[in-house]
């Protein structure tokens, strides 16, 4: 994979438009000023746990004996699963977005950002090229980077796009995504069947 689509992949999973709604909705109550330091609080508690997850993941699967097929299907059902999420969703924003009090760590940086295809999906770059990892963790700040910055413009961004725009984008990479969990199981099972 290279630092281009690794990125592209990243961004597609972090999701920032689709997170677009829900960020503000769970931030609603909280003043313009004060919900952009939280935004970039909660983007940077996300950036520090997924860069744990690329450097450290490797163990984390040692040590639980998961091999990289394994790791690769199981990547793949997930993130189709978030694709079929993001296609179809089943959740109204009013529902998710039901907390008062100001966030902190869940559930902004963690799942919605840090999500555990966010994760897997590090990791699995981190075993597949372990000798690429300075590409690797390029490609996370720069897909983490976009994020923050489309999440901190979220307010500009509903108002040109619209609640419609913003549905329709989320569906489109939903759509991108889809192919690229199927690519990455179909990836996983072939290197199980020559292993």
């Amino acid at each position: 994979m290279t630092l281009y689509s690794a990125t592209i992949t990243l961004i597609l999973i972090m999701d920032p438009l689709g997170n677009i709604p829900l960020f503000l909705s769970v931030l609603n109550h909280v003043t313009p000023k004060r919900r952009k330091h939280i935004i970039l609080r909660e983007t940077f508690i996300a950036f520090v746990l997924l860069t744990l997850f690329l450097f450290f993941g490797k163990y984390i699967l040692e040590g639980m004996h998961i091999s990289q097929p394994a790791l690769q299907i199981a990547g793949g059902i997930i993130l189709f699963l978030i694709a079929i999420r993001m296609i179809f969703p089943h959740e109204s924003l009013e529902d998710r977005g039901k907390q008062k009090e100001e966030p902190f760590i869940v559930p902004l940086a963690v799942p919605l950002i840090a999500g555990p295809s966010t994760m897997t999906m590090v990791m699995l770059l981190a075993n597949q090229a372990p000798n690429d990892m300075l590409r690797w963790f390029i490609a996370l700040f720069i897909a983490w980077l976009i994020s923050t910055i489309i999440l901190l413009f979220a307010d500009v961004l509903r108002k040109i796009l619209g609640q419609r725009g913003l549905i329709a984008i989320e569906r489109l990479m939903g759509m991108i995504l889809t192919t690229m969990a199927v690519q990455m199981f179909l990836s996983g099972f072939e290197t199980f069947l020559h292993v």
